[in-house]
């Protein structure tokens, strides 16, 4: 009799024996309706506990419930340690989870109470326990999107040096208008020093304005008027920047799906046949060529829109 196949979500695989398999099956698939129960339960869990984390922080409730909340926390931080051991005694390779993105936010999830018992003065920590949060993206299998995410790092880290540049002059902007309304305003209208100068010329460019510190005299004003529409042309450039990398890479996406038969490309992502001659295109990696060499990266194309 031939081995069994092995139960695997793209990363982990199924422990030996009927149970871990049965227990990989419900907690790391969403194939079953245990499975799917069990992921929306966990939703559950996972966005009821951020809510006692929430709580806890508003004063009046904590007055009040303070000794209800501290419990039910407990009772969270039990249910998801438990969750965890579970994860790493079904799992055929237990290190491979917990060396994995997903393993490390269980673990954190749940390492800052157990600190809390052994360390005094950790509960300052205990923000950590908000990343349980990040929990979510595995249970709603968003890491289907991985294909769309790499394209977005691909379009950041090429349009990076553009980028830089840009901040690097928008540093030289603030400086010299902070300089300018220092000397113009001075302290006796709020512009204490340089650096209180500069903030005030981020904050404005920016188009925050808290109003902390305001301009009174005429010229100050004038150039307060000059950052604010300043501000508002500034805050487009990055996003065209990345935008055009966005289409660059698009175009040289479509441009690597060449039909088999009649060699011809230009084809969408998702097409499963050539729109020339109607054969079937090959799957696999697209390449997108780096621009000035700057970078590269290969994109897996989605396997589902091609078969």
């Amino acid at each position: 009799m031939g081995s069994e196949r092995r139960l695997t979500d793209g990363v982990n695989e199924a422990g030996d024996g009927p149970l871990r398999r049965r227990v990989f099956d419900v907690i790391f698939l969403s194939d079953s309706k245990a499975s799917k129960a069990f992921d929306v339960l966990l939703i559950l869990a996972i966005l009821s506990s951020v809510a006692v984390l929430m709580a806890e922080t508003v004063p009046e409730v904590q007055a009040r419930y303070g000794a209800e909340l501290k419990r039910i926390e407990w009772a969270f931080t039990l249910l998801f340690t438990t969750e965890y051991v579970i994860r790493l005694w079904c799992v055929h390779r237990p290190l491979v989870y917990a060396r994995s993105f997903y393993g490390l936010v269980d673990l954190a999830a749940v390492i800052p109470t157990w600190l809390e018992l052994l360390v005094a003065g950790s509960g300052g920590f205990l923000i950590v326990r908000m990343i349980r949060i990040l929990r979510v993206f595995r249970i709603l299998k968003l890491s289907r999107y991985v294909h769309e995410a790499a394209t977005l790092r691909l379009a950041l880290r090429q349009s990076l040096q553009k980028i830089l540049v840009f901040l690097f002059a928008v540093v030289v902007f603030v400086s010299i208008f902070g300089a300018l309304m220092f000397f113009v305003e001075g302290p006796e209208n709020g512009f204490r020093s340089m650096p209180a100068s500069v903030y005030w010329a981020i904050v404005t460019l920016t188009t925050v304005g808290y109003g902390d510190v305001v301009p009174v005299t005429g010229l100050g004003k004038a150039i307060a008027s000059m950052v604010m529409v300043l501000g508002y042309g500034i805050i487009a450039v990055p996003t065209g920047i990345y935008a055009a990398e966005l289409r660059n890479i698009s175009v040289h996406r479509r441009q690597a799906i060449t039909c088999g038969e009649c060699a011809r490309s230009g084809h969408e992502e998702d097409s499963r046949f050539c729109r020339y001659c109607g054969a079937r295109l090959p799957s696999g990696e697209i390449y997108v060529p780096p621009q000035s060499e700057r970078s590269s990266e290969r994109i897996t194309a989605p396997e589902s829109g091609r078969k």
